[in-house]
């Protein structure tokens, strides 16, 4: 926890990011008494680490169905997810192929609520001069629908949509 503390208090951004996986390899450098991968060794114990704390990972079937839903208009995913373990994740829900592309914060090493992210989004969706043309769902007001709405996106919060679409149980 130290280590990832002094890389965020190091970070010039106003919501910095680190890469969980470039810590791992840092601690096994600094610990190894032979000639390791320190890289590919901070990617698995990042893995490892990551399966030993979630036992139970599904899918909300509400989202499910409502992405089946929406199966023909463009998709993507911002997350401040670590793409070393979220993206396995993604492809493990079966979810991953459902979406044009997923934005990490750790590969660009600052997380939401930076506009940045959205406006990456925009750019790749081709929708950058028309954010009224883009809804932005999220379970965080001030992570997902706050940074949307700054720039000019309609928000809905996702308990709301699966309302809005019967898909409560």
């Amino acid at each position: 926890m130290f280590k990832v503390r002094q890389k965020m208090e190091y970070s010039t951004e106003i919501y910095p990011e680190i890469k969980v996986e470039e810590i791992f390899a840092e601690i096994c450098r600094e610990n190894s008494i032979w000639k390791i991968d320190e890289n590919s060794l901070g990617v698995e114990a990042s893995r490892v680490f990551r399966a030993a704390s979630i036992r139970k990972l599904r899918a909300f079937p509400q989202s499910i169905k409502l992405i089946e839903h929406c199966i023909n208009l463009p998709k993507c995913i911002i997350s401040n997810g670590q793409r070393v373990f979220s993206e396995l994740e993604l492809r493990f829900l079966g979810l991953h192929d459902y979406f044009d592309f997923v934005i990490f914060s750790s590969d660009v090493g600052y997380k939401k609520p930076d506009l940045r992210l959205f406006m990456t989004a925009l750019k790749r969706m081709g929708l950058e001069l028309e954010p009224k043309c883009v809804v932005s769902i999220g379970d965080s007001y001030e992570n997902d629908l706050l940074p949307a709405k700054r720039l000019g996106m309609r928000t809905m919060h996702i308990e709301e949509v699966w309302k809005k679409f019967g898909l409560t149980d």
